[in-house]
């Protein structure tokens, strides 16, 4: 794949749930070293356009490539380059921090030979040394967090869907979080090196937005209505939350003028 390629191309997706669409036509790319926010009131399909890409959901329609893989139609391939933190992370329990890692890493396709120091590498950069050998379900809320995170990179992925990556955390963890979240995006990073990983971050903090991401697509009710760097977004002084409130606010008043003007 052209290190000047997209990493993540979404074309015209759509998902419907009978008579419900929850997404209708997203469309965006991202490339090498970019943390998108991903932004949207409750219900807006964040989540759902996440869960898309990732490939833990199947579009009603549109395409979808992830670092050049198509995600539909070689979704292994796809896979294999995406970490994937959802709001609630996967995690087992009564599986130890070291093996539940090197169970995900052999399920990520990681050879063997570089498991150990792959799991070794994912525990250092979420700050999970020293409870390598406790069990998951003894630990934290915020460090059950660092494990779902941990999982999401110990294959060293190109692109990374996180959301809510910081859920759960205090004040300093959230700070190293964004400092690895920052790290993964740099060049050098990834599992090619280059030109660093693609992260999609979904996050209703919008501070957390300012602080790490450089551009921010903003949806609302299963539409894109905002796709811009966020430097351009602000240049005038004015904040992200004051952005995001004036956008929603209109958008809810075109659907309620759209829905006064539908036949009844």
């Amino acid at each position: 794949m052209d290190a000047s390629s997209p990493t993540i191309e979404a074309s015209g997706l759509v998902k419907r749930y009978g008579d419900f669409v929850a997404i209708a036509g997203i469309s965006f790319t991202a490339r090498a070293g970019e943390v998108v926010g991903f932004l949207g009131p409750n219900g807006a399909g964040k989540t759902t356009t996440m869960r898309i890409l990732a490939g833990a959901l199947p579009a009603s329609d549109g395409g979808a490539r992830i670092a050049g893989h198509d995600i539909f139609r070689a979704p292994r391939s796809a896979r294999r380059a995406i970490g994937y933190l959802p709001e609630n992370p996967p995690l087992y329990p009564e599986m130890d921090v070291q093996g539940y890692l090197a169970y995900v890493a052999d399920l990520k396709d990681v050879p063997r030979p570089a498991r150990s120091a792959a799991v070794a590498r994912a525990i250092a950069r979420c700050g999970l040394a020293g409870e390598e050998r406790r069990a998951i379900g003894t630990l934290s809320k915020g460090y059950r967090q660092r494990v779902g995170l941990a999982q999401a990179i110990v294959h060293e992925p190109r692109v990374l869907i996180l959301d809510e990556p910081t859920a759960g955390l205090d004040p300093i963890q959230i700070r190293e979080i964004r400092r690895l979240i920052e790290g993964l995006a740099a060049p050098g990073e990834g599992a090619e090196g280059g030109a660093g990983v693609t992260i999609v971050l979904s996050t209703h903090i919008l501070a957390e937005v300012e602080a790490i991401c450089r551009r921010v697509i903003l949806i609302h009710r299963g539409r894109k209505v905002l796709d811009q760097p966020l430097a351009e977004i602000t240049k005038e002084g004015q904040r992200l939350e004051s952005i995001f409130v004036q956008l929603t606010l209109r958008e809810e008043e075109n659907a309620a003028a759209q829905a006064a003007e539908a036949p009844q």
